[in-house]
């Protein structure tokens, strides 16, 4: 099998609960506006704008790529976010996922009261928080007194195992189809099939893996150069010939890691 055959099989078995496949499927803003207003419960939701891959950075410029980060027309923010892994949807990447949003969502300057409404939502292959529910809202309360804290942050996490014939039972049935035929909302469906069956869709999609396939070997060979520079018994020259990178990408990664020493 080629490798072009290789990639071709892969995408077959793609499904929306595969982040690869689903930051291309919610790319189209109907399709997220169709996601948020099933989880939302808002049938009047309207996606002004939508981004995938979008990559935030904390203070210390270590960057992060949100899957999804859609705004409504009322300013509203969304980051959606599909895991597989139970380790990736843990409530303090949910934590973490939040202090992201709001400190690249404003400017030097801004109001705090100007923060808009901010939700963090995972949808997870497995019952993370193991209480059998379809949907978890998360928010901070006052203790003992059992009141919201109102400070617009909050937390959904999506059990993907839950597939009923409500309207959330059922998105959850089409994010674990790799056929399009057997999907239930046909904005997705045409979605999907676009990049299964359409020429240039399939095109798209097969250009889309392999980058993503390559940027993860990228930073798996960078993170290889990181340890290897910590045990500092190689030369940078070294190191880039046996990982297979420039050896101005070694040198930057070291400068990096000596700036963030001092």
């Amino acid at each position: 099998m080629t490798k072009h055959e290789k990639i071709l099989e892969r995408i077959s078995r793609l499904r929306l609960l595969d982040d690869i496949f689903m930051k291309k499927v919610f790319e189209d803003k109907a399709c997220t506006q169709l996601l948020l207003r099933i989880i939302m419960q808002k049938d009047d939701l309207v996606v002004e704008q939508v981004q995938t891959e979008y990559s935030v950075k904390n203070l210390q410029g270590r960057s992060a790529r949100l899957d999804i980060l859609a705004s409504d027309r009322n300013g509203v923010q969304y980051n959606v976010e599909v895991q597989r892994a139970e380790s990736g949807a843990g409530p303090r990447r949910a934590r973490y996922n939040s202090s992201l949003m709001d400190v690249n969502i404003t400017d030097p300057g801004d109001d705090y009261e100007a923060l808009p409404e901010c939700y963090v939502i995972f949808i997870t292959e497995t019952d993370v928080l193991r209480h059998s529910q379809p949907m978890y809202f998360i928010e901070r309360t006052c203790r003992g007194l059992d009141v919201p804290f109102n400070d617009g942050s909050h937390i959904i996490y999506v059990n993907a195992q839950v597939q009923d014939s409500t309207p959330l039972g059922l998105l959850m049935k089409d994010f674990t189809c790799t056929n399009a035929a057997d999907m239930h909302y046909k904005e997705l469906a045409q979605r999907v099939r676009y990049f299964k069956e359409d020429g240039e869709g399939v095109k798209t999609m097969c250009w889309f893996t392999e980058e993503v396939l390559q940027e993860g070997r990228d930073e798996k060979a960078i993170e290889t150069a990181r340890r290897m520079l910590i045990r500092g018994k190689m030369t940078h020259e070294e190191i880039a010939e046996d990982l297979q990178l420039p050896i101005s990408k070694v040198e930057a990664l070291a400068q990096e890691m000596k700036a963030a020493e001092n």
